[in-house]
């Protein structure tokens, strides 16, 4: 079987809400990320075989199969053809399983995996919210509901489990959301980001600016800060603090095997070493990750302290503090540039945001290996494993 390698990796800086990136059409913004990733790579666009593109908000400006019109709205031809994924947050790292899967069979050797999310302009839950309120009903059909009888499935409600579960105090969440801001101001203003970060024009109240550092990083974090914001559910112990940011975002991965190296004349950044999905627990639905990441060890032979660098998405402090108490891995590997609590969650462009984000600090620093993992609605989660090359 033929290998999997990155030889492109970008992604853009995270806007908030309504902030930076509002004014960018989902379609366009992840049209330019194409753009950026084909020219930081030199590649032939007509080399490119798919587009596959991660989208949780597959309805209004990211309906009608948003990778095609990414595509469309990118400098690449018509021939390129695309397709748009939907794994709740694990979107694109879904879509680079798929990609990777694609080159390694040998049925293609180019392969661009990527992710939109514009949560500003399509908000959260929208494609269930809007037909419910139209009367096309819910997602969940009666047999969802005799097996799972009363339950209103919900990533807060699970979060605030996983908390419970592996006993989590909120000053534990505090400090792990201090952790990720003071990480992502470090990484920022290091120039760690640099090498990632696509910039995209913007209107300025005086003309244009250039969007290329995270919006949702706090420079002046303090626990005390932090600490002092209001907990999401009575009794709880998380916060918005604690919890990932609301993002506008895009982010592309691109994907080849050894004879998409040599029609490329690229330099591989990575090797693609392992790909893993598991299903769980619905209900919790956030604690995919820790088996997940225990079956991918088995299956590689590899042990935790094998692994130099992790991104285990923040989607609430509660899922990497309890990922590390059950996997036992290094807390100083974990997320060393900072996550989501910090830089933002764009949902269906995460995953091959924190897969550029990981294979650029493999290279920042030294190391060899990185894991990816993330937890997903529905209680799925994706793990990669990848070599610095």
């Amino acid at each position: 079987m033929a290998e999997a390698f990155i030889v492109g990796a970008v992604r853009t800086a995270g806007g908030r809400k309504g902030g930076r990136l509002k004014d960018w059409h989902p379609a366009a913004l992840a049209g330019k990320t194409l753009d950026a990733l084909m020219e930081r790579t030199q590649a032939d666009p007509a080399l490119i075989e798919d587009v596959i593109m991660g989208c949780v908000g597959q309805v209004g400006e990211q309906s009608i199969n948003i990778a095609r019109n990414a595509v469309l709205s990118s400098k690449l031809p018509e021939s390129v053809p695309a397709t748009s994924v939907d794994r709740q947050c694990g979107s694109s790292q879904q879509a680079l399983h798929f990609a990777a899967q694609a080159v390694m069979s040998g049925t293609m050797d180019v392969v661009i995996a990527s992710g939109v999310e514009s949560m500003t302009r399509v908000p959260m839950g929208l494609a269930a919210a809007l037909p419910a309120k139209e009367g096309f009903g819910m997602p969940y059909g009666p047999a969802m509901a005799e097996r799972y009888p009363g339950i209103q499935f919900s990533q807060f409600t699970g979060a605030e489990m996983m908390a419970k579960k592996y006993d989590l105090s909120k000053d534990e969440l505090d400090r792990f959301a201090l952790e990720s801001h003071q990480k992502a101001v470090k990484a920022a203003q290091s120039g760690a980001f640099e090498r990632e970060i696509v910039p995209i024009e913007i209107r300025a109240e005086n003309g244009t600016d250039v969007h290329n550092v995270d919006e949702g990083i706090r420079f002046d974090a303090s626990l005390e800060g932090i600490s002092q914001v209001k907990i999401l559910a009575e009794g709880g112990r998380l916060t918005a603090a604690t919890s990932s940011q609301i993002c506008d975002g895009a982010s592309a991965v691109m994907i080849v095997n050894e004879r998409g190296l040599k029609a490329l004349g690229a330099t591989p950044l990575a090797r693609i070493h392992h790909l893993t999905v598991v299903g769980g627990d619905p209900i919790i639905m956030l604690e995919a990750p820790i088996p997940g990441t225990l079956k991918a060890l088995e299956k590689t032979g590899m042990k935790i302290d094998d692994i130099d660098l992790f991104e285990v998405n923040e989607a609430f402090a509660s899922v990497p503090l309890a990922w590390l108490k059950e996997t036992g891995a290094d807390r100083a590997r974990l997320n060393v540039h900072g996550g989501a609590i910090a830089l933002g969650h764009p949902l269906g462009a995460s995953g091959t945001k924190l897969m550029a984000t990981l294979v650029h600090a493999l290279h920042t620093h030294g190391k060899r290996w990185g894991l990816q993992t993330m937890c997903e609605g529905g209680g799925l989660s994706n793990v990669t494993i990848v070599e610095r090359l």
